[in-house]
């Protein structure tokens, strides 16, 4: 799928997990040239000063970009999608049968981080699920989890591995720049400690730095850093 845009851009932003990288979209060499297609995850984005172009995805991962010139002369890009494969390995039926995946546009203007990108891409990846609960229900319509700061992504909310109870949150800056957040609970907390990928606050890891009051914590983050947190029930 080919999307032709009116947008002079130098460079094609790809999400990738827990962060984004920017890969450029000239092909002035047989390098630039071979790597025609490269991965992402939720969104790819485009932009000139000002003004851009998002493609999100619910499945898909090849994505290619590349400059040109309009009928009129004036300079564009084609941002593409690729929706289907058929190599032999390692399911050579992979193409065939019906098929069913979901990818939007999202034209914006200024940066894409500050028009809420990143944020449409988990929109379409995890859609909003109504259930029902009863009217008595304890905590109903509260968050789990709340985060003062666009820039920091909430990615899971798990109970821990070792069956104590507590609660494990992992969360990252996804602008690609320093960020301070308030992680807030919507459950009674005693006490909330950053810890490792192995949910361990014994670890010579170096953690991102917390501090806390009652069931808040305010999280300090480095660009794209990963930060879990054990709220202790």
């Amino acid at each position: 799928m080919a999307f032709p845009l009116d947008l002079h851009s130098s460079e094609m932003t790809r999400e990738i997990q827990f962060g984004h990288l920017a890969t450029p979209t000239h092909t002035n060499t047989s390098w630039d040239f071979a790597r025609f297609e490269v991965c992402a995850h939720r969104w790819v984005d485009v932009s000139e000063s000002g003004a851009g172009m998002a493609l999100l995805n619910d499945c898909k991962y090849g994505h290619h970009a590349e400059r040109g010139r309009s009928d009129d002369g004036h300079p564009m890009t084609t941002l593409y999608l690729t929706l289907l494969r058929g190599s032999q390995y390692p399911d050579p039926k992979q193409d065939l049968g019906h098929h069913r995946f979901t990818y939007s546009l999202v034209p914006h203007s200024g940066d894409f981080r500050a028009a809420g990108v990143i944020a449409e891409g988990y929109r379409l990846n995890l859609p909003l699920r109504a259930i029902a609960v009863p009217a008595s229900a304890h905590g109903a319509g509260v968050p789990l989890v709340t985060v003062d700061n666009d820039a920091v992504v909430v990615e899971a909310v798990k109970l821990a591995d070792d069956g104590s109870g507590d609660v494990i949150v992992r969360c990252y800056e996804s602008f690609g720049g320093r960020a301070v957040a308030k992680v807030s609970a919507g459950f009674a907390v005693r006490a909330i400690v950053a810890v490792d990928a192995h949910e361990s606050a014994d670890t010579e890891v170096a953690l991102p730095q917390v501090r806390t009051d009652g069931g808040v914590a305010e999280v300090a983050l480095r660009p794209f850093q990963i930060a879990t947190l054990r709220l202790r029930r």
